[in-house]
């Protein structure tokens, strides 16, 4: 439920995260837009105050240059007015403003957005200011430009959190699929071999009743296998018990429940402990056992050949245990050194690729140790590596 709580709050977190992004995007800007905004006016203010000088001038062949010349420079639309607000002159226009009627619809525009600017002079005579009409001007298109830029970040931002989502929810229901699936082909993987077991010593006791007493210690072993099994399976998700376990006792257990069976499993196979004994290590000792087990496995799987041998040791060297885990089966290519622990990856026709991967989640998740490929050649064999800090 924790996790569940915690994925609501990640949700949540990405949404306040999106929110802060897109409104900082819009406030720097419109920041960008007032700046522009505020240089505009300062040119045209700058052109009014020439305008003005060039009208107290005698020669109109100056304000003709000023139009010509330097106010045909501006980016933005610019309409020069008489008093009563008639346009005398202008430059940058839209296109589809042709008309007079267009033209006046287009100046209430653009006093909407800036406020014109007083074309004015200093009478010499009397001293006083006098107003013979106004400038107007809008924004350019470079303002246009990062008004609808920003929109369309936003978009292209929303877009992507929303393909981001689709495509990161179809992924994990996949990988839900995949890891139901997996449970229970491991299930019935795990429940194969002391099943398969069972079966056997009843066909053998029918053939054999005198021999009961023999068998029973085995069939035993198998039943307390399932049981085995069952306490794994339920307590999956639940705080594991620790504690302080003999890790050669550990492996040997595994190896001899094992090595008994490998006829039913059609290898012939030599399965070697060489760790020494009392070699204590902090750990769950059933889940352990099921990590190494699920390697060993995995190591009988990939061996291809009449001669197989698995080894089991144990090197302790910059305060870690080291248990590693050679086979010499047909390897693993480098490239899926990685990928071999992922959910449903599995480089075997009937694999279903989830025994690695709940080995992996037992070692690192549960005991914060490391489970890797230390080594592995196409054809030669492969070694698994699970390491813990030493703990004494």
């Amino acid at each position: 439920m924790k996790q569940y709580r915690h994925t609501g709050n990640i949700k949540a977190g990405l949404f306040i995260l999106g929110i802060i992004l897109i409104s900082s995007l819009l406030i720097y800007t419109q920041s960008l837009v007032n700046r522009l905004r505020v240089d505009s006016r300062q040119i045209v203010t700058l052109y009014a105050e020439i305008i003005a000088n060039t009208v107290s001038q005698p020669d109109d062949s100056n304000l003709d240059f000023v139009f010509e010349n330097i106010i045909q420079k501006v980016q933005f639309p610019i309409i020069q007015t008489s008093l009563d607000g008639e346009p005398q002159s202008w430059r940058n226009l839209p296109d589809h403003v042709l008309s007079n009627k267009d033209r006046n619809k287009f100046l209430v525009k653009m006093d909407a957005q800036t406020s014109p600017i007083p074309l004015e002079f200093v009478d010499i005579n009397s001293k006083n200011k006098i107003i013979f009409g106004h400038l107007h001007y809008g924004d350019s298109d470079l303002i246009h430009q990062l008004q609808w830029l920003a929109y369309l970040e936003i978009i292209a931002v929303a877009l992507f959190i929303f393909l981001g989502f689709t495509g990161f929810s179809f992924i994990r229901n996949s990988e839900k699929r995949h890891i139901w699936v997996g449970m229970a082909r491991e299930t019935a993987h795990q429940l194969g071999t002391p099943v398969s077991a069972l079966l056997g010593w009843v066909e053998w006791l029918k053939e054999h009743p005198e021999k009961t007493e023999e068998i029973i210690p085995e069939i035993e072993l198998d039943l307390n296998r399932l049981q085995q099994i069952s306490r794994r399976f339920s307590k999956m998700g639940s705080e594991p018990e620790m504690g302080w376990i003999d890790l050669s006792q550990n492996v040997d257990r595994v190896i001899g429940y094992l090595k008994k069976r490998l006829p039913s499993l059609g290898k012939s196979v030599q399965l070697k402990n060489d760790i020494s004994s009392e070699v204590p290590i902090f750990a769950n000792g059933s889940l352990l056992a099921w990590s190494i087990e699920n390697i060993i496995r995995n190591g009988i799987d990939a061996i291809e050949g009449d001669e197989g041998l698995i080894t089991v040791s144990l090197i302790k060297e910059n305060n870690r245990v080291h248990i590693q885990i050679k086979d010499n089966g047909c390897g693993i290519p480098k490239k899926d050194w990685k990928n071999v622990f992922r959910p449903g990856f599995s480089s075997k026709k009937t694999g279903w690729g989830l025994g690695l991967s709940l080995t992996q989640r037992i070692i690192e998740d549960i005991h914060g140790g490391q489970l890797k490929v230390l080594d592995s050649s196409v054809g030669l064999g492969t070694t698994f590596e699970i390491s813990f800090p030493d703990q004494k």
